[in-house]
């Protein structure tokens, strides 16, 4: 027997609330802020030494991982990705 779904949907619900937004981009930022770390112990990098790559502080980079800082730019982004190999890729939808 298929069980029925009731109620609405949690993206439904996200947008009832008038919070799917800030929901999404903090869930994005999350994301990136793991891949991000991932990828510097997959290298051996130290926070010392991933900021050094990115040519910024070591503030600037624990700003960029911290989960719950919304406020991080493209350009932290891409200066982040490429001190990993890597390339940032955005898309509208």
């Amino acid at each position: 027997m298929k069980k029925q779904n009731i109620g609405s949907s949690f993206d439904s619900w996200l947008e009832e609330e008038g919070i799917r937004e800030q929901a999404t981009a903090g869930a994005i930022k999350r994301v990136l802020a793991r891949q991000i770390e991932e990828a510097m112990k997959t290298e051996g990098l130290s926070k010392t030494a991933m900021a050094g790559r990115m040519e910024t502080s070591r503030s600037a980079l624990e700003r960029l991982l911290d989960p719950e800082n919304e406020s991080v730019t493209l350009a932290t982004l891409q200066k982040a990705a490429s001190a990993i190999g890597r390339q940032v890729r955005l898309e509208l939808v």
